[in-house]
């Protein structure tokens, strides 16, 4: 009973391009996904991209990955599970005197490293005051800075170069000229591709089983290559697969 409250009785992670398709189009398709994924299959499909480079499970990457001004970022809650959990770093502490949040890291092998951000920072970049967040809760704005700064800065490799949202958030469009501005933005779904016509399905299937049948090829990548130019269906797929049914009917 205990393994079975410990162990996952199956993944959700894609295996090929054809199950990341499909897992997608499930997903978006769910009233319980973050609101910017609804009906949104690109989104999910970048997302979980995104998520398996940095180590997260599907849902963690669509719960924990935003695109901000146009780039793609981690929210600070996921960036410090994401350093602590590698075995690369040995600590992280944050502490907050009211006036200025410290975050102090030390990587394996290496000399500790602190990084501070102080309301004497907040306003000399013009964030002290500012609607929103750092009106009502600067003190968690404080701390995100101060531990975006120090996790980039040590443990860019676990991050994979990923920026943290909530510094994101308060970065203007255009840095040089004008007031910040944010803009949230999210991950546009990639133009539609045609369906894939039954005829050209038909006339392609004596050729795609004598390859399969030779070795030449195999169901999988046959979907695949079709689903880089076409929209596959459910019954299209189907007959492709089961070619390989033939194949071992024959041996």
């Amino acid at each position: 009973m205990s393994e079975l409250a410990i162990k996952p009785t199956f993944s959700l992670l894609p295996q090929n391009i054809d199950e990341a398709l499909r897992f997608a189009d499930y997903l978006s398709k769910s009233s319980i996904i973050p609101k910017d994924f609804i009906n949104n299959p690109g989104n999910i499909l970048v997302a979980i991209q995104w998520g398996m480079e940095l180590g997260l499970q599907p849902m963690q990457a669509m719960q924990n990955i935003a695109v901000i001004n146009g780039r793609p970022s981690l929210w600070g809650d996921a960036v410090i599970g994401l350093v602590r959990a590698s075995p690369l770093c040995e600590y992280v502490t944050e502490t907050d005197d009211g006036e200025t949040a410290t975050c102090r890291v030390k990587r394996v092998g290496e000399e500790e490293q602190v990084r501070t951000f102080s309301m004497a920072d907040a306003a000399q970049a013009g964030l002290k005051g500012k609607q929103g967040p750092w009106t009502q809760y600067p003190k968690r704005m404080r701390q995100m800075r101060a531990r975006s700064f120090a996790l980039r800065d040590m443990f860019a490799d676990v991050l994979r170069g990923m920026p943290v949202a909530e510094e994101l958030q308060d970065m203007p469009t255009e840095p040089i000229r004008g007031t910040a501005q944010t803009v949230t933005q999210k991950i546009e779904a990639p133009e539609a591709l045609p369906a894939y016509p039954d005829e050209k399905l038909t006339e392609n299937l004596p050729e795609w089983r004598k390859a399969v049948q030779d070795g030449r090829s195999v169901p999988d990548r046959l979907i695949a290559m079709v689903s880089s130019k076409f929209t596959l269906n459910a019954e299209q797929i189907d007959k492709i697969k089961a070619l390989a049914d033939i194949e071992g009917e024959q041996a």
